[in-house]
């Protein structure tokens, strides 16, 4: 068979067909990609709305924009799109479109698989998004923590859309983790050793892993709570023999890891742009992969740091927070390894540049507010204020949305086939790193003045306005 007859066989088996039947039936990792991509960004952008009118609603004492019930599922469903079906859901996007292209392989291992995975999230963030647009959306926080969200106090049926269009989401996570750990694994191109391969795809790797294992409790415990909402059975409710302390062990043993399962691919991103940005190499390749395997496993050892007002032994208190403040070193290795790229060339300002220029600066603070939280004390102090919400949002905001802007104006040109035409992009940096700090930083000392989280209104003479 000649090199033009192959070319057909094969473009007639992995070709995705013209039209919107194309995009329905494709398991083409390019179009899944930008599928992943488009899907997701377009939940960032309902977040985004979400957001704003928690704002408005915060904006001014005793606020009548809307009332409690209203309030409670706008930031419950904020915080749901932008975890769950905003940030994973680009990663796996981003991954999709670029690892077999960085891996000189056709395509993924298993394509359908990655079809699968995508309807599955559409599923779920579907079921959501109608709960929203019918005003019964869930309402118990984007972290559901029983005795709330249990059959006493939440009766309708909010609590169930978020479990069971969660559950969908976080099934679409593992089969896109299956998929990267075996392409990673099995399909690289001749020749190409694990310590050759393209750093993204170790980050990619190493967030893979880290879905597989912490993304089952999660849906252990989500599906847990359904079957106790449904049948009555007693997993977290105390008064029948349960105990609600258990839901929040099974989803911070998910939700800390999260946090790094968001910032890894992002750094894979900041990895990969800045030896370009600075026209050089890498340094410190080893170093990098080495810190963020340390990394990984270390994240799996913070989880209790969400529970340090429960009332654990102080053994506990002390081995977690030791932890938390540990876990800063391995981050610490990659930003010095990046610091010394950029040292080590010659840096010129593109538009991805900026957006990581404007990572440094935002998780740098939110790093140094994390040291902070990982202190007991303070965080008695701190939890469950605004300060810990600034905290949170610079963390992930400023180690994911910053670097992934930054690849996105990177690898933009590879996707469309085209360069920008307008330079709008420096005003919308511009725009975006003055709007961020203007907010989450006022936020760090509202939540020191006693502004509680997930509060709808408050009284004019706190100070808080």
């Amino acid at each position: 068979m000649n090199a033009l007859r192959r070319h057909r066989k094969l473009d007639a088996i992995w070709g995705s067909e013209p039209g919107w039947k194309g995009w329905t039936s494709s398991v083409n990792h390019s179009d899944l990609g930008r599928m992943f991509l488009v899907t997701a960004f377009f939940f960032f952008l309902v977040g985004g709305v979400l957001a704003m009118l928690i704002r408005a609603q915060l904006a001014t004492p005793d606020s009548a924009f809307v009332d409690a019930g209203a309030f409670a599922q706008f930031f419950t469903m904020h915080g749901t799109i932008m975890m769950f079906l905003f940030a994973i859901p680009a990663f796996e996007g981003l991954a999709i479109y670029l690892l077999p292209k960085m891996l000189g392989t056709r395509d993924l291992a298993f394509p359908r698989l990655t079809a699968y995975g995508y309807w599955c999230y559409a599923f779920g963030g579907a079921m959501l998004l109608v709960a929203l647009f019918f005003g019964i959306a869930p309402d118990g926080g984007w972290f559901m923590y029983p005795p709330l969200t249990g059959p006493l106090h939440s009766p309708g049926i909010n609590t169930d859309f978020w479990l069971i269009g969660i559950t969908f989401v976080e099934i679409s996570a593992i089969c896109a983790a299956v998929e990267f750990t075996v392409s990673i694994l099995k399909y690289r191109a001749p020749g190409m050793s694990l310590d050759k391969m393209p750093i993204f795809a170790w980050y990619a790797l190493v967030t893979s892993l880290m879905i597989l294992t912490g993304f089952p409790p999660l849906i252990l415990g989500s599906v847990l709570l359904e079957v106790e909402r449904a049948f009555g059975l007693p997993f977290f409710q105390a008064d029948l023999g349960g105990d609600s302390l258990l839901w929040q062990h099974l989803f911070w043993l998910f939700g800390h890891p999260e946090v790094y399962i968001i910032f890894l691919p992002a750094a894979g991103v900041i990895s990969t742009v800045i030896p370009v940005m600075a026209r050089t190499t890498l340094l410190g390749y080893g170093w990098i992969v080495a810190s963020a395997l340390a990394l990984a496993f270390l994240s799996f050892g913070l989880w209790v740091h969400h529970m340090f007002t429960t009332g654990i032994p102080h053994m506990g208190l002390a081995f977690f927070s030791a932890a938390s403040t540990l876990v800063a070193v391995p981050t610490g290795v990659q930003v010095f390894a990046w610091i010394g790229t950029m040292w080590k060339g010659r840096p010129e300002l593109h538009m991805p540049m900026l957006h990581i220029l404007g990572f440094f600066v935002t998780f740098v603070i939110g790093g140094l507010t994390g040291v902070m939280v990982a202190v007991v004390p303070f965080d008695w102090q701190a939890h469950d204020t605004a300060f810990i919400t600034a905290h949170l949002h610079y963390v992930l905001f400023g180690g994911f949305v910053f670097p992934m802007l930054a690849g996105i104006y990177y690898w933009l040109p590879l996707v469309s086939g085209r360069k920008r035409l307008f330079r709008l992009g420096e005003l919308a940096f511009a725009l975006i790193f003055a709007g961020f700090h203007g907010t989450f930083l006022a936020m760090h000392w509202v939540g020191l003045l006693g502004q509680r989280r997930r509060i709808d209104t408050y009284d004019a003479e706190t100070g808080w306005g």
